[in-house]
């Protein structure tokens, strides 16, 4: 990456955090002004990076009144696969997740993007409005292309940036919660609905069609997988939310440490090590630092054993609440089928929309 597109990255970093505080501070004054569009891609089962990442702060919000869309994006999962794998169980899986979570299907709207037409259909006239040369640009995009080898990116890759736009747009979101690597999808979604009000707007011309939605934070920082890499479902280096507490046991006790028995918490100089401190501080919901020095000469077994102790008391409530959500399909089904019924509501509406600003009302 060179030094132009460092600074670039940098400046936007700052106007979002900046932002984000900004929002933070209206949200608690009036949540009803914003509308939340957030969600996963079903390639696999949520573990506790979702958890700190991304859904405990939906709760958060979703509990302080801020309307919430949930997306389960199946569509994106063929983005850079050649199949679907088990999709309709991992579907489920992410929906069990969510109410166990603690969030109301009667409040917040879950859905997924295959049964919601009107939303796919918005990428049309939106893929009109950006650039081969803008949507290359992109980080996720170019990251793909890198990383191809000798295998053709697809459309749908290509154009990922875009189909985000739709997802946020359909319900025209204000609010996205992502990570600072997610920010230039949202600048995209910005200048997607800029555009199409400056190219059609509407046909009474007193406001936009859409609304520039804004980047909301995470307020976590990434947790690393048990094999000191980026935690992630295809690598097979997580806790997922639904294991047991024996399984998670099983499973800490191979996460990678180092040769110093004396704990620190030292993130640069010891990722691995930090990185179990700081999930244990997690859960505790304490100082990382005073958790090493608590363990102290301890070394990695007297770690591991802790946050095992932490995982397992942290997330013994959501294994309890998953287990009965899950032995009950039909509950699960009604709440998808509901979810989606909303949100087709809502996506006509906007098509309807976008029709009569395009003068495409036959």
């Amino acid at each position: 990456m060179d030094a132009e597109t460092m600074v670039e990255l940098d400046a936007s970093l700052a106007r979002s955090t900046a932002r984000s505080h900004e929002i933070e501070r209206a949200i608690a004054k009036d949540p009803s002004q914003f509308r939340i569009l957030t969600g996963d891609r079903p390639t696999g089962n949520l573990h506790i990076g979702h958890w700190f990442g991304s859904l405990e702060n939906r709760v958060r919000l979703a509990d302080a009144g801020v309307e919430t869309f949930l997306i389960i994006a199946d569509y994106q999962v063929i983005t850079d696969r050649d199949g679907v794998g088990p999709i309709r169980d991992r579907v489920y899986s992410l929906v069990a997740d969510y109410v166990a979570a603690g969030l109301d299907p009667e409040k917040v709207t879950i859905f997924t993007h295959s049964s919601v037409p009107a939303l796919n259909q918005l990428m049309l006239p939106f893929l009109s409005l950006v650039t081969d040369a803008e949507l290359r640009r992109n980080p996720t995009v170019k990251s793909e292309l890198d990383d191809t080898g000798e295998r053709p990116m697809s459309g749908l890759m290509l154009t990922y940036p875009v189909h985000q736009t739709a997802d946020i747009l359909f319900c025209k979101a204000n609010l996205v919660p992502v990570g600072k690597d997610q920010l230039p999808h949202i600048e995209q979604a910005r200048i997607v609905a800029r555009r199409f009000d400056e190219r059609y707007g509407r046909a009474d011309a007193t406001h936009p069609v859409f609304p520039e939605p804004d980047a909301l934070l995470s307020r976590s920082g990434t947790i690393l997988g048990l094999d000191g890499t980026k935690m992630s479902k295809s690598k097979g280096n997580t806790i997922e939310l639904g294991m047991t507490a024996d399984e998670t046991a099983k499973l800490l006790k191979r996460a990678v440490t180092d040769s110093n028995r004396h704990i620190t918490y030292e993130p640069a100089e010891r990722p691995e090590v930090s990185n179990l401190v700081s999930l244990a501080a997690l859960c505790l919901d304490r100082d990382p630092v005073d958790v090493a020095a608590e363990i102290g000469d301890g070394g990695g077994g007297g770690l591991k054993k802790l946050v095992t102790e932490a995982v397992n008391e942290r997330f013994a409530g959501h294994r309890a609440r998953r287990a009965e959500i899950v032995a009950d399909p039909g509950q699960l089904q009604a709440i998808l089928a509901d979810g989606n019924r909303r949100a087709n509501d809502i996506a006509d509406a906007t098509l309807d929309e976008v029709r009569a600003a395009m003068r495409m009302e036959y």
